[in-house]
């Protein structure tokens, strides 16, 4: 005799039934979709759908990396959402891979977040030969500045009086440096691209500063890789990643209007800055395709925010360790004493006489490592790389941290010690020290940042004592944006 349900229950089962069909074929599938390639670098285990994005530690990065390093080797693989990871560590991978196989590794990958922003324009983003002829132009037109009015030098020179000026208004008082430097730096990469600087007392200005500031934080974090691995879903979900979508377009808004301002104003004979050659060589008969108007508002863009961010941050953690190290601060000050004297400014003549000067500031680079995961590349063919099979489209990322903190390469990589790039007397160049990355994608504004770097802190060194302020014990913990930035804090600026 048969047992009959109840026509509901027998509902009730068959629904049962499909819902745990559908999740087991799905599991299936993401296995098999998600799986890794043959003769690929080993990792740690994904979960499904979500990879090891819950297993990762997105506020210490490069230390969630070194304990993967520690127990997969120096080349391994991961997996966020639905995107497999290749990490490369140590000196000889990384120069392998960036250097000796740049061709491999030159393209970037595509972020869904970053790709809803930037789409494949600019500098940072864009690939094959579009970022070819865009690169090339940048360069170009970053060597010839300033376009025969003004030399680069005297415009870090001209910023270095107004900075100082600015920090000598504190009276040797308790305050953050922060967006003082940030505007310092961001004026001379403004100058050069929208041919103007901006006071610091400018509150639009400051506005996108402090904009951009909570918009680097706010890439790094969780809900943007969240982003990334589940596009279609967090596209129709509030929450922190839209903010990052509507900040860019108030920064895209206001490059819009210097650039149409230009094409106004400008006089094609005598080019004031970046925006005018653009339009220059747009207006050319025989003009490359990829230079139109979408390029030249992103790689405006790039050179604003990457000129702004990444030395601006390295002179914030350059001010704390000089702070936290006053004998090194002082050893720096009689150097500059010595070379320079107090009556006239720093000049880049004076950095083969400094030594000394020079490895503090390699030193601060080193160690703050601002740029630890260095900016993701993608692998332009298939390739083979520590004798592992890395198939075209492999997302890659480099460990530059493995190198600025690698204990075969430094005598001490946790202390700050300018020893580092001191060999009797003299300034040492350092093989493992490559924090503006390397090969064909190394980072264009690293002749900018060098000059900025030296003539921008020898400036304040030779101005100022920067000290913690009373009964107050300065902290070098950091936290993670689009760079690797110190906690905000308060210093005393003591006039010399």
């Amino acid at each position: 005799m048969l047992f009959h349900l109840p026509a509901v229950l027998q509902g009730t089962l068959s629904i049962q039934v499909i819902l745990v069909f559908l999740a087991t074929f799905l599991l299936i599938a993401d296995y098999i979709k998600q799986r890794r390639p043959r003769d690929f670098p080993p990792g740690p285990v994904p979960l499904p759908f979500l990879g090891n994005l819950l297993a990762f530690d997105f506020k210490n990065p490069h230390l969630g990396i070194q304990k993967l390093r520690e127990k997969y080797g120096n080349i391994f693989s991961m997996q966020f959402g639905t995107k497999q990871f290749v990490v490369v560590n140590g000196m000889h991978l990384v120069k392998e891979a960036l250097v000796h196989q740049g061709e491999n590794f030159v393209d970037r990958p595509k972020f869904p977040l970053m790709h809803e922003i930037f789409g494949e324009f600019g500098l940072v983003s864009s690939n094959g030969l579009s970022w070819k002829q865009q690169r090339r132009f940048a360069l170009s037109t970053l060597r010839n500045f300033g376009l025969g009015k003004r030399s680069l030098d005297e415009r870090i020179q001209e910023e270095s009086r107004y900075l100082t000026d600015a920090i000598e208004e504190e009276k040797g008082q308790p305050f953050d440096p922060h967006f003082q430097i940030n505007n310092a730096v961001s004026n001379i990469i403004c100058s050069i691209t929208f041919g103007d600087r901006f006071e610091y007392h400018d509150s639009h200005f400051q506005m996108l500063l402090q904009l951009l500031d909570k918009t680097m934080k706010l890439q790094a974090s969780i809900w943007s890789h969240l982003y990334d691995a589940f596009p279609a879903l967090m596209k129709r979900l509030p929450g922190p990643h839209q903010t990052i979508f509507k900040n860019w377009r108030q920064f895209k808004s206001f490059v819009r209007e210097i650039i149409e301002k230009h094409k106004e104003d400008r006089n094609p004979l005598e080019p004031r800055d970046f925006i005018d050659a653009y339009l220059n060589e747009m207006a050319k008969e025989d003009v490359a395709s990829s230079f139109h108007d979408e390029n030249l508002l992103h790689s405006a863009l790039d050179l604003f925010f990457a000129g702004t961010e990444t030395t601006s941050t390295t002179l914030r953690w350059a001010l704390l360790y000089m702070a936290i190290h006053p004998e090194i601060q002082t050893r720096v000050q009689t150097e500059i004493d010595a070379v320079i004297g107090q009556s006239r400014q720093p000049e880049m003549d004076d950095r083969d006489r400094m030594p000394y000067t020079n490895a503090v500031i390699h030193e601060i680079q080193r160690i703050s490592n601002i740029v630890p995961l260095n900016v993701p590349r993608m692998t332009t063919n298939d390739t083979t790389l520590a004798g592992f099979h890395l198939p075209k489209g492999t997302i890659f990322l480099s460990s530059l941290a493995s190198l600025l903190f690698d204990k075969d390469e430094w005598e001490t990589p946790s202390v700050f010690n300018p020893g580092h790039f001191l060999e009797n007397g003299q300034f040492r160049k350092r093989e493992a020290f490559m924090p503006f990355s390397a090969g064909n994608r190394a980072c264009l504004g690293e002749q900018l940042a060098r000059r900025e770097l030296f003539l921008f802190f020898t400036a304040l060194i030779q101005k100022f004592t920067f000290q913690a302020p009373k009964d107050v014990t300065l902290s070098l913990d950091f936290q993670m944006g689009s760079t690797r930035a110190p906690l905000p804090y308060n210093i005393c600026a003591l006039s010399r």
